[in-house]
């Protein structure tokens, strides 16, 4: 069974991976590094293992410790469903449900956590290897990791909704290469991925929704990418949060709500946000801070309207309608052919009585946009107990709309030298003429 690399946690004669798999794993860790000792044999010696995750339920108790290249973890299945719906609906209904709990390949994390815990501490998958090589080419693949349970966190809310627990998907520690994380489904985690120092990372096609995080890359990085995902963080988090990367390519995902953000950058530079469809109840959906230049943010669809849900309403990111949709502190970004759509009801925009900001630049010089196009509508705000009829109503109703005054573009006096052509009316782009290049769009 382990002679050819590929083991079966279901047939390991160590431990019982329906009580937890992680002690499991990682005695199948164990296992591929006693017999791939040996650095060269034949031009090779260590060509790693797969791991398999048949379909059904594995409580991890033990956190799984990864520190060998060349080891792919798969399940048959992603697994995901909303747990957020179900634990709002009401409890004498639940026996209606035709499902309660994710499936597919499942891990529960059930971890123990502790108050102010590390992050590192409440992972399910823990991956740490100094010296050199870097280690590379490690791969999670078509399973689901479920954090179970939200819990209290001071406020009003139900504890389900915090999007509170302390456990964390997958944390990476140490600089690696060539990371794959594919078909995944992350549900009722604090921290979906956490991942720091990426080379050539891969984030495609996952379904990473009701996470209060669900993508963090930290420290630094390059030439990784984020494609083709479905991602919803909690409002006390980040969609896609990137700090200090180069060569980020982030394209083709469809970020819905409830995020602080749907893109926040931190000093990201000479990177692309562009084809992706970025969906908020609040301001602030992509941010580019901390000095993060030479970008292209082109072609995406922005959506910002209201909170349709009941168990969520008053909820927000802090952020008021003059911080924009897009904020931009940095040089030579180039903002290009995005729509925006604003369909919110003018009696809840704050400050009271303010004008939204579509696009701000903040601080910076030399940006340059072009060819943006704004919608905004004014829609009296209705709710719903129902999730998914509530957020579908909203998404489709384009009628019975009044006009809604915006500024498309702000120039902050901290920012200079930029162009802005063809993005908003002569009224509706604030910025000083003698310090700008301004071209209007032409009003009707």
């Amino acid at each position: 069974m382990s002679g050819n690399n590929y083991y079966d946690v279901t047939s390991w004669p160590v431990g019982n991976p329906a009580k937890d798999v992680g002690e499991v794993i990682n005695s199948i860790i164990a296992d591929i590094k006693e017999r791939q000792a040996a650095t060269d044999v034949d031009n090779g010696g260590k060509p790693g293992a797969v791991i398999y995750l048949p379909p059904g339920d594995y409580h991890l108790r033990t956190q799984v410790v990864i520190d060998i290249s060349f080891l792919r973890i798969e399940g048959s299945g992603h697994g995901f469903t909303s747990s957020s719906i179900r634990f709002n609906v009401p409890e004498d209904e639940w026996p209606d449900l035709h499902e309660l709990w994710p499936g597919g390949s499942r891990i529960l994390n059930d971890i123990p956590v502790e108050a102010n815990m590390e992050e590192a501490k409440g992972a399910a998958f823990y991956i740490e290897r100094s010296g050199s090589p870097r280690i590379s080419s490690v791969e999670f693949s078509n399973f689901c990791i479920d954090g179970l349970h939200f819990v209290p966190d001071g406020s009003e809310l139900h504890p389900e909704n915090t999007y509170v627990n302390g456990k964390t998907g997958i944390f990476v520690a140490s600089a690696n290469d060539s990371f794959r994380i594919n078909g995944m489904g992350f549900v009722y985690l604090e921290n979906a991925l956490t991942i720091h120092n990426a080379d050539a990372l891969s984030i495609h096609d996952n379904f990473i929704a009701e996470c209060g995080s669900c993508i963090g890359l930290r420290g630094w990085g390059q030439a990784s990418k984020i494609t083709d995902n479905l991602i919803g963080a909690g409002f006390k988090g980040h969609s896609i949060y990137a700090q200090n990367h180069g060569g980020l390519l982030i394209t083709a995902n469809n970020v819905f709500p409830r995020g602080a953000s749907s893109v926040h950058l931190e000093g990201v530079t000479r990177s692309s946000v562009s084809n992706n469809r970025l969906h908020s109840f609040y301001p602030g959906m992509v941010v580019l801070a901390a000095n993060s230049s030479e970008n292209l943010v082109a072609t995406n669809h922005f959506l910002r309207d209201h909170e349709p849900w009941t168990p969520f309403l008053g909820i927000d990111n802090g952020r008021d309608d003059l911080d924009g949709l897009l904020c931009v502190n940095g040089n030579n970004n180039s903002v290009i052919g995005n729509h925006f759509s604003e369909v919110i009801d003018s009696q809840t925009i704050r400050p009271a009585g303010a004008t939204p900001v579509i696009i701000r630049l903040m601080e910076g010089t030399g940006n340059f946009v072009s060819n943006n196009h704004v919608v905004a509508l004014d829609v009296n705000a209705t709710s719903s107990d129902s999730c998914f009829e509530a957020q579908v109503d909203a998404l489709l109703t384009t009628g019975a709309a009044g006009g809604l005054a915006v500024t498309a573009v702000k120039v902050d006096p901290g920012s200079a030298r930029n162009t802005i052509l063809d993005s908003g009316t002569e009224a509706q782009v604030i910025a000083d003429r003698e310090v700008n290049a301004v071209r209007a769009t032409p009003a009707i």
